[in-house]
C-alpha cells in the first residue's frame, strides 16, 4: 500500500517507519527541510531504542522516503496519515490549528479519493472538521478516521509492531476494510482490532491516557501515606496488583509522570469536558497530585538541610522523564533542579541520552552536566534519583562512598538495593518506603 505521512515527530516517524519495515510504500512528510536532510543521511532527531536502525535499512531498501512536498506525497498515496503536534494552549486545549491546515492542503491536492487518518492525539469532534476542510478543498471525495496511538516511549517499536489493539474510528465500511489490510501483519499474534465511530476512538485515546495517569497519582497518595504510617508501597503495590480487577502496571509510586503525552492528554480531556459542561473532578486531583509529588524530593531536601542550599552540593542522576528516551518535557528533574538551585545549591547532573535536551530545557539551573554518574556524585552531599535508567540501579557502593562527601541518597524512583546501602553505610529516603538510617558515625 502506499502511504503518506505528514509529520515526522515521534509518532510520525515511528508510524512511517514500522510500516514501510511491513513491504509500504512509505512517504513521511515535513516542512523542516534541514530535518528532512538529515533524516535522509539517516540523523534521527530523537532517540527511541530501534529506530534508527529501521529508519536507514528501509531508506536504503526504497521502502521509505522522506520530502517536504506534501504535495508529491499525497498524490502518490491512498491513506494519507496525519501525524502533526498538538501542543496545549494556555487552558489545556490542544493546538488543532497545524492539523486543520495540513488538512486542508490534503484536499488541494488530492488527485483522487483519499483516505485521512488522524494520528495525532486530537480532541473529540477533529475528524469531523478534518473531514469538512479536506473536502471543502477537494473535488474528490475524502473520507476520515481516527486511529490513535498507544506507544510507549522507549518502547514505541514494540508496541507498534506488536499492540496490544488497534483502535479505528471510523464511518464508511471500506475505509475499515482499508485500515485492516493495513493493520493485518501488525496483529498476527491474535490483537483485535476495534472498529468504532470516530468520536469513540479520538475518547478511547484521552481515556486511556488519563486512566493511567490516575493510578500514577493514586499510587504517589499511597506512598505519601506509606510514608506517615509506616507501611511499605512496595509491599502494599504487590498486594493490590495481584488483583485481577487491578493488575501491576502503572502502580510504582516515584517523583511524578511527565512526558508529551500524560500531561497533555489530561489537560486536553478536562477541558473538553468543562466545554460540554462537565467538571472532570478526578482529572484535577490527579494533576495536582502529580505537582505536589514533583515537589517531594525538595521537600526531603529542606527537612534535611534547611531551605538554605549555599553551602550543598547536588547530584543528580537522570534528566528525562523515563528512560530509553531523550524526552524532557514535563520532567520531574526540572521542577527538582530550579528549586533547589533557588535555594542556592551547587547541581551536577547526568543522563544517558537527555545531556542536550536536558541543557537546552533547564540550562544555568544545573552548573554541569557530565557523562559519568560518579563524576556527578563526587564531593556531592547527595544524590537524588530521578530517573530509573538500569545503569542507576546497582552502582558500585563502595567506589560510590568514597568520593562522596555524605553518604546520602534521595531514591526518587525506588530503584536502589536496601541491602546494599545498609551494607555501605548509606543513607537512603524513597517513595513511600522505609528510609534507610545510619548513625552519625557511619555518615562520616
Amino acid at each position: 500500500m502506499r502511504i503518506a505521512v505528514i509529520g515526522t515527530g515521534y509518532v510520525g516517524l515511528v508510524a512511517g517507519t514500522c510500516f514501510a519495515e511491513m513491504g509500504n510504500q512509505v512517504t513521511c512528510v515535513d516542512i523542516d527541510e534541514d530535518k528532512i536532510t538529515r533524516l535522509k543521511k539517516g540523523i534521527i532527531p530523537i532517540y527511541e531504542p530501534g529506530l534508527s536502525e529501521l529508519v536507514k535499512s528501509n531508506y536504503s531498501h526504497g521502502r521509505l522516503q522522506f520530502t517536504t512536498s506534501l504535495t508529491d506525497a499525497v498524490t502518490d498515496a491512498r491513506v494519507v496519515f496525519i501525524a502533526v503536534g498538538t501542543p496545549p494552549g494556555a487552558d489545556g486545549s490542544a493546538d488543532l490549528s497545524a492539523v486543520y491546515a495540513v488538512a486542508a492542503e490534503i484536499g488541494r491536492a488530492a488527485n483522487g479519493p483519499k483516505l485521512i487518518v488522524d494520528k495525532s492525539t486530537v480532541p473529540v469532534g477533529t475528524a469531523a472538521r478534518v473531514k469538512s476542510l479536506a473536502n471543502e478543498n477537494s473535488e474528490h471525495a475524502i473520507s476520515v478516521c481516527s486511529n490513535p496511538e498507544f506507544l510507549k516511549e522507549g518502547a514505541a517499536i514494540d508496541d507498534f509492531m506488536k499492540p496490544d489493539r488497534v483502535v479505528i474510528g471510523a464511518e464508511m465500511e471500506e475505509d475499515f476494510q482499508l485500515m485492516g489490510e493495513l493493520y493485518a501483519p501488525f496483529v498476527r499474534n491474535g490483537a483485535p482490532i476495534l472498529n468504532m465511530d470516530p468520536v469513540s476512538a479520538e475518547m478511547t485515546k484521552y481515556a486511556a491516557n488519563a486512566m493511567l495517569a490516575t493510578r500514577i497519582s493514586f499510587m504517589n497518595e499511597v506512598a505519601r501515606i506509606c510514608d506517615k504510617v509506616g507501611a511499605d508501597v512496595s509491599n502494599v503495590r504487590r498486594g493490590i496488583g495481584s488483583d485481577v480487577r487491578i493488575g501491576k502496571p502503572f502502580l510504582y509510586s516515584g517523583i511524578g509522570y511527565g512526558g508529551s503525552c500524560f500531561p497533555k492528554d489530561v489537560k486536553a480531556i478536562m477541558h473538553t469536558a468543562k466545554e460540554y459542561g462537565y467538571e472532570f473532578q478526578i482529572l484535577e486531583a490527579v494533576e495536582r497530585v502529580n505537582a505536589n509529588q514533583k515537589m517531594l524530593m525538595v521537600e526531603r531536601m529542606d527537612e534535611l538541610f534547611g531551605k538554605d542550599l549555599s553551602d550543598i552540593t547536588v547530584g543528580i542522576w537522570g534528566l528525562a522523564f523515563k528512560p530509553r528516551t531523550d524526552d524532557m518535557r514535563e520532567a520531574p528533574s526540572i521542577t527538582i533542579a530550579r528549586e533547589l538551585k533557588s535555594r542556592g545549591a551547587t547541581i551536577k547532573a547526568c543522563d544517558p541520552e537527555a545531556l542536550g535536551t536536558g541543557k537546552s530545557e533547564i540550562g544555568d539551573n544545573i552548573d554541569a552536566y557530565l557523562e559519568d554518574m560518579y563524576e556527578v556524585a563526587e564531593g556531592a552531599d547527595v544524590v537524588i534519583v530521578c530517573t530509573e535508567w538500569n545503569e542507576y540501579r546497582n552502582p558500585d557502593f563502595g567506589r560510590l562512598g568514597d568520593i562522596m562527601k555524605r553518604k546520602l541518597v534521595l531514591d526518587g524512583r525506588n530503584i536502589l538495593l536496601e541491602s546494599e546501602l545498609r551494607k555501605h553505610g548509606f543513607e537512603r529516603y524513597g517513595v513511600g518506603i522505609s528510609p534507610v538510617l545510619q548513625s552519625a558515625k557511619a555518615r562520616n
